[in-house]
């Protein structure tokens, strides 16, 4: 039998609603919870039902998903080399939670809101440049890579880079996967976010 936290993890890359699976499975929202945080272990009937409800959604959501059906080619990045302010400011303009970090045309890293909070409350901070605060850059895949593997990433990552033989052609977040694999528009009021 699959382990309860995996079930967790195809409802939430699948963008189910908590309630709607405990609607589908005849329980309560905080019974579904329970059984998906390990707290109570339920009956094999139900785990096949909530297994069941899961497959059928997998099979139509996007069986053939691609990361290139997903992506934003509008790849905003913050220059290695910009102060905190300048990102800051970059992010906020465009509504990004993080950005990749370019220096002399190739992706060096990544810079997070958090990131940038953690940097500004340094005593130097007015001094320091993106490049003294950025964390790792994302993974990269092939613009051909499934969305099961993309979902898998982005479990752990905020962020994928998409490319196409070789070159860097666009962005994907959790968002942008959960809105491909529920089959809503990809496109948003004022372009598309990195974050």
């Amino acid at each position: 039998m699959e382990a309860l936290e995996e079930l967790r993890k195809r409802r939430l890359s699948l963008g189910i609603p908590l309630g709607e699976l405990a609607r589908a499975v005849g329980r309560s929202d905080a019974t579904v919870s329970r059984i998906e945080r390990g707290q109570i272990r339920p009956s094999y009937d139900l785990v096949q039902r909530i297994d069941s409800y899961l497959a059928t959604h997998e099979g139509v959501a996007a069986p053939h998903l691609r990361a290139r059906d997903v992506f934003h080619t509008n790849l905003v990045t913050v220059d290695a080399g910009a102060s905190l302010a300048d990102a800051a400011q970059t992010m906020e303009k465009g509504g990004f939670s993080q950005l990749p970090v370019a220096e002399g045309g190739r992706v060096t890293g990544s810079v997070s809101e958090a990131g940038l909070l953690r940097a500004v409350a340094r005593p130097n901070a007015r001094r320091m440049h993106v490049r003294d605060v950025q964390e790792a850059s994302y993974p990269q895949v092939d613009a051909e890579c499934p969305a099961d593997v993309l979902a898998g990433i982005l479990t752990r990552y905020p962020a994928v880079l998409v490319t196409e033989r070789g070159l860097l052609v666009g962005i994907v977040t959790k968002t942008d996967l959960i809105r491909g694999l529920r089959g809503t528009s990809l496109r948003r009021p004022g372009g598309p976010k990195s974050g």
